[in-house]
């Protein structure tokens, strides 16, 4: 079975569409993109530097527009599942065709703003410990008032709260923890701190019309597979204030029987995380335009499979 993924916040790197809008069609389809959602996507995606795309309100809507176009590009694909990693969620919820690609972006955006104006509240972070056993270290999080926020499966977990949480966090690691490393993000996601974006959000979802999935949609809030465009939309929705659970998005690709995961652009995070936790399942992920033919063969692969 293959499973497409799609990553989160921080892994845009300065100039990484500059590849991808060579393709044919695909500087009009970003410029189109860019119009419909008030946002230059070529300029931030080409030319921004580091600061300006790690902007919440920027770097939302250019890792979906960067993703929808990296899947394109692969031509027609059948995964047996899709899921997306934090914002990478709305992503997979294109893929899975419960919203087009227009609308996919259109609440991105909405999103992003929604997520940088709570973060605008308090100062707050959120850093990643390499290390450690999760249940030694989520008991230490929750002492120390910081979220569990991501709980990504191979022994990662990204804590997130206030800066001066955090700080004592380096001071006061779990046991086993080797490091903490302040992640280049504007806020702490997935946490209560983002409560009034949960609010604007399901203001923002009022005038969507959600499809069903045409694929198994995996939830990163629980792993679980979700049947209704309504109930995929709810959990966008509520996902900015919960917890991601890609630990159990993994266990729920093993026990689907994956043997294929390709992560679109800009991929590597979750391919990295697939590779330890998942062994034996091929992965892919696609980081230029040059990784798009191994990628199809690999799709050729698991179709004539």
């Amino acid at each position: 079975m293959l499973v497409l993924v799609a990553p989160g916040q921080g892994a845009q790197t300065p100039g990484f569409l500059t590849p991808w809008l060579e393709l044919p069609g695909a500087a009009d389809r970003i410029a189109a993109w860019s119009d419909a959602i008030g946002l230059d996507l070529a300029h931030y995606g080409t030319r921004a530097d580091a600061d300006a795309i790690r902007d919440t309100a920027v770097a939302q809507p250019l890792l979906v527009a960067a993703g929808l176009l990296s899947a394109a590009a692969l031509g027609d694909i059948a995964p047996g599942a899709v899921a997306g990693h934090s914002v990478g969620e709305i992503t997979a919820a294109a893929f899975a065709g419960v919203l087009d690609d227009t609308a996919a972006l259109q609440l991105v955006r909405k999103r992003g703003l929604a997520m940088a104006d709570a973060a605008a509240i308090t100062r707050t972070g959120m850093s990643a410990l390499l290390g450690g056993d999760p249940e030694t270290t989520v008991p230490h999080l929750e002492k120390l008032g910081l979220t569990p926020a991501n709980v990504n499966g191979a022994g990662q977990i990204v804590a997130a709260g206030t800066l001066e949480q955090l700080a004592t966090l380096e001071a006061d690691k779990p046991e086993g923890v080797r490091r903490v490393v302040a992640l280049k993000v504007a806020g702490a996601f997935h946490t209560a701190h983002m409560a009034p974006a949960v609010d604007a959000l399901a203001k923002a979802a009022e005038d969507l019309t959600p499809a069903d999935p045409t694929v198994r949609y995996v939830s990163n809030k629980d792993g679980q597979i979700v049947d209704t465009g309504a109930e995929v939309v709810s959990r966008l929705v509520g996902q900015v204030a919960n917890p991601v659970r890609w630990d159990l998005c993994m266990q729920t690709f093993e026990d689907l029987g994956a043997t294929t995961l390709i992560e679109v652009c800009p991929g590597g995070t979750l391919t990295g995380l697939a590779k330890r936790a998942l062994p034996g399942v091929r992965t892919l992920a696609l980081k230029t335009p040059e990784d798009l033919d191994a990628a199809r063969e690999l799709v050729a692969e698991h179709s004539a499979a």
